[in-house]
């Protein structure tokens, strides 16, 4: 078969390939693109330019360029095919980079890594109470003929005096060294031993004192961006962290467009090894900047939404999107992480927390042990905006939780100029007095506008009457920043000569519509749930926000537009990513993992594309901020 070379510009990457898309060429090159739809040719996100050579692009892609794009050879690169040596430019628009990554959660009910008490604390499942794995020093005493029981009887009976468990499960790898270990280090050797069960699991033993060299990895398997932290279970100490985006992009940008993929294509591998690949670099960037044998790793605890723990662990996925959303598995076995290929010590495990339904995964459950939801007699929330808005109330007598679909436009899909909160979006907005000021990711020249900023503009457009509160601009007005083209008025942002691009970064009264429809659904979500268990919103102590998009919000005009109740903003707190920080609880913490485990089981889940008022409260929140003006008594446009 033909092979064929592709260059990629600007960065001058180049792969063969034999044949394919240009868009499976550019993920065997390890250069991200834009594509929200996975590769089916309806985002029309994946615009690449021919530069040099000939490409056999798909007619039905014509219509996503206007004829002079065409003449320039834009084309997109899922529906082109490779047939040629290539040379292809990426626009700026179409470049996947790097974004702002949250890589760690912003402690809540307790101390920084490092600070925790690692005294045993019976009712505090985040106390450093004993890690998942541990690494016990023994030294044995030698047989003799009054003491003589079998030497892996002699090592459990050690065990024993030092940890509580009933017994012991061995692993024949360990059972058929054991006799010359033992002899060898003159019966002075270092068991590492996991839970599983209420047991003890005999991973391995090694000679002398090894105890030092403990280490475990958190991971946020996350659908945009995969954080991983190296931490060191015997201190409780983060040695490092790595974070980027998670290669699965390729195939759609959320979960849903990723199962499509998945279920009808037969193509789960490619997205199960995409996670694996991902975890596996982000691991061996880790060990060889902090000099860390990968050996030493002998637990993982990854958490992720529903979906995202079905592809890491290569279960099929497709039975989650389809009435009645119904998932492969919510309690996932312990497994050796070299079952899925992950690259610790071959006898090291992995575990992933439990999910609760199809769309309130793991991470929540992290999200839960993070903020100590499940722990306290206050009534307190958690809200993950996302594709997905999860959101649980609850305390330690109950917790029920919900996911509304918002859509994507939160994460910068589903809008003209909306991406990702990467280099050069705008993420703030002030309009005082006609004169607009922006701020953008790493000072960049703007390139589009990220979620945060969506808000920011919204709420602007709306104090400042460019809009009505139904969304709608004011075209009675004179301002030059208001322009009617084909697909309706919009309201330019960044005029052309002050972006990166070379074309006005605008907002439409289209995105604006989509926009409050995902509002519209995540406080129609929060208000049927608080309904739902017979409390109002001055009830709550707290709410929590977790997850990247907080980082940059404004809770004041999330509030203003109707995105969040109107409660006093300091019982509004920003947690930052709370998947990473219950993972590493979970990870430092028997008890905190079997927790999350309980709490995931006693969680009331309430379906509602089942519950009939949500979609009385989605229709009344279809407006800035809401058509009841007595849920926002501070707010007045």
């Amino acid at each position: 078969m033909a092979k064929y070379k592709v260059i990629f510009l600007p960065d001058k990457v180049e792969v063969e390939v034999e044949g394919g898309s240009l868009l499976e060429a550019a993920g065997k090159a390890g250069v991200y693109i834009d594509s929200e739809c996975g590769g089916q040719g309806l985002c029309g996100k994946c615009r690449l330019q021919i530069l040099n050579g000939n490409a056999k692009a798909d007619k039905h892609a014509i219509g996503f360029f206007s004829g002079e794009e065409i003449r320039d050879g834009y084309v997109l690169a899922c529906q082109t095919a490779v047939t040629d040596n290539l040379k292809v430019g990426i626009p700026a628009q179409s470049r996947l980079e790097m974004e702002e990554i949250v890589t760690e959660g912003t402690p809540v009910e307790y101390s920084q890594p490092g600070k925790v008490s690692l005294h045993k604390v019976a009712q505090d499942p985040a106390s450093l109470s004993e890690p998942l794995v541990n690494k016990v020093y023994l030294e044995l005493p030698k047989p003799t003929m009054e003491d003589n029981i079998s030497d892996i009887d002699r090592v459990t009976r050690e065990l024993n005096r030092q940890l509580n468990f009933s017994s012991y499960d061995i692993s024949l790898a360990c059972l058929q060294n054991l006799a010359d270990k033992l002899r060898q280090s003159d019966w002075k050797v270092t068991a590492t031993v996991a839970r599983q069960d209420g047991k003890g699991r005999l991973l391995q033993l090694e000679e002398g004192n090894t105890t030092d060299g403990n280490y475990g990895l958190a991971i946020d398997v996350g659908t945009t961006t995969m954080v991983v932290q190296l931490v060191h279970l015997k201190t409780g100490e983060v040695i490092g962290v790595e974070g980027n985006h998670n290669p699965q992009a390729r195939y759609g940008e959320d979960v849903i467009s990723r199962m499509i993929f998945a279920c009808t294509r037969n193509r789960l591998n490619p997205l199960h090894k995409a996670v694996v690949t991902n975890i596996n670099d982000l691991v061996e960037a880790l060990t060889r900047e902090k000099g860390i044998d990968t050996n030493n790793i002998s637990c993982v605890v990854a958490a992720g939404n529903t979906t995202m723990s079905h592809f890491l662990m290569g279960l099929i996925p497709c039975s989650i999107r389809l009435e009645p959303y119904i998932p492969t598995a919510t309690i996932y076995p312990q497994i050796l992480a070299k079952d899925i290929g992950i690259n610790i010590n071959p006898d090291g495990i992995l575990e992933v927390l439990p999910s609760v339904a199809s769309y309130v995964g793991g991470d929540i459950v992290a999200g839960l042990l993070a903020c100590g939801l499940g722990n306290n007699p206050e009534v307190s929330c958690l809200i993950d905006v996302g594709t997905n808005g999860e959101i649980v109330i609850g305390n330690d007598e109950w917790i029920v939780c919900c996911s509304a679909s918002a859509g994507p436009a939160f994460e910068g899909a589903g809008t003209k100029w909306g991406m990702r909160a990467s280099k050069g979006a705008i993420e703030k907005v002030v309009i005082e007095n006609s004169r607009v000021t922006i701020e953008t990711i790493g000072k960049a020249k703007p390139r589009g506008i990220c979620g945060s900023g969506l808000i920011d503009s919204i709420y602007e457009l709306a104090r400042n009457k460019i809009i009505g509160q139904d969304g709608k601009f004011d075209l009675s007005t004179d301002n030059e920043r208001i322009i009617v083209k084909e697909d309706g008025p919009q309201y330019i942002l960044a005029f052309l000569e002050e972006t990166e691009t070379g074309e006005a970064v605008t907002i439409t009264e289209i995105d604006i519509s989509n926009l409050i429809k995902a509002k519209g659904a995540i406080f129609a979500a929060l208000k049927s749930l608080t309904d739902y268990v017979g409390l109002s919103f001055g009830q709550l102590d707290k709410i929590y926000l977790s997850g990247g998009f907080g980082s940059s919000l404004s809770i004041p005009k999330a509030i203003a537009i109707g995105l969040l109740p109107d409660i006093d903003t300091e019982r509004i707190q920003y947690i930052g990513n709370s998947a990473i920080m219950g993972a590493r609880i979970a990870l430092l913490s028997r008890s905190a993992f079997e927790s999350a485990v309980s709490l995931s089981k006693t969680m009331t889940n309430i379906e509602l594309s089942n519950y009939l008022p949500f979609m009385n409260e989605f229709i009344a929140s279809l407006f800035l901020p809401h058509t009841d003006d007595r849920l926002f008594p501070s707010i007045h446009y």
